[in-house]
């Protein structure tokens, strides 16, 4: 790589740094470590049952033992695992403003990655496209979470499709302790719709499971309604398929839209019926309002 372009990395994720630590040290931190802090639990040792302790907290080995009650007692897990499953595939590089989805990612993994180490959590990365392109273990610390961040900005996948499942079963396999993780994608996959969908829903399900799953959906509006141009060439990013449209027909841009419609609200339902918590954003827009509202509805679903 030339000098030029390193400089121009380095100056990109340092902008980047720069805008989300202000953001995190000003709103963010206290957020995500009301939401996210101690959802675990580790154990601590026994002692004596005293009336008012919870029953489903007795020792039933040492209590048959000893020949009267002990309790366990636990103490808060003070580390968690958070894990960015980032979608690299050719479709996040569009953008109708000056903001690409994958750029938009990339703010969102470094906001979630600085709030984690500011509270002393490890950070992982997991990139894909239709295969893994690369895994960066969990760890700590700034310089880690820089080289997160560069890499979901300027990582070269090899492969242009999109394969949701195989990244979840991926990092099923290669977290061992139960995790934090956010799928941030714009759910933009090739196939059979129906199958597909069926297939993301089971590996959501089994995910969710053994993990906090987060899905952030990221959107382009012009993905989703088409503009009066004329005639316009529409090519798919993913399988390189064209397809010329007539967008000064109402018609033809309203059946455009209401297709869009039903898939984002066919993600939606599955999302929903699997209890996968959702956040949706949109490239040219603030992600920061519907962020904080989505930790504060979290937090207020804890208590």
């Amino acid at each position: 790589m030339d000098t030029n372009k390193t400089k121009e990395i380095l100056k990109k994720v340092k902008q980047i740094e720069i805008r989300t630590r202000r953001l995190v040290d000003a709103a963010m931190g206290g957020e995500y470590h009301s939401v996210f802090k101690g959802r675990g639990m580790d154990f601590d040792e026994v002692r004596e049952y005293v009336p008012g302790d919870e029953v489903r907290t007795i020792d039933w080995n040492v209590t048959a033992r000893s020949g009267r009650p002990f309790v366990k007692k636990f103490t808060e897990e003070r580390e968690l695992t958070i894990l960015l499953m980032v979608d690299v595939s050719a479709s996040g590089n569009f953008g109708s403003t000056s903001q690409s989805k994958r750029e938009l990612s990339a703010e969102l993994a470094s906001v979630l990655a600085f709030s984690a180490i500011g509270n002393n959590d490890k950070v992982g990365l997991i990139l894909f496209s239709d295969q893994i392109e690369q895994y960066i273990p969990p760890k700590k610390g700034r310089r880690h979470v820089l080289r997160v961040v560069r890499e979901v900005l300027y990582f070269e996948p090899k492969r242009r499709g999109t394969d949701i499942v195989q990244a979840l079963d991926f990092a099923n396999r290669v977290l061992q302790r139960r995790a934090v993780t956010f799928l941030i994608s714009d759910f933009q996959t090739t196939g059979d719709q129906a199958k597909t969908m069926s297939d993301l829903q089971h590996a959501m399900r089994l995910s969710h499971t053994r993990h906090d799953l987060v899905a952030m959906h990221i959107r382009d509006r012009r993905e989703e309604e088409l503009p009066n141009v004329g005639v316009l060439a529409i090519e798919d990013a993913e399988t390189g398929e064209l397809l010329e449209l007539q967008t000064s027909d109402p018609k033809v841009r309203a059946r455009f839209a209401e297709v869009s419609r039903r898939n984002v609200e066919t993600l939606r339902r599955m999302l929903n019926a699997e209890a996968v918590d959702t956040l949706e954003l949109q490239t040219g827009m603030s992600y920061v309002p519907p962020l904080m509202n989505f930790f504060k509805t979290r937090e207020r679903r804890r208590r």
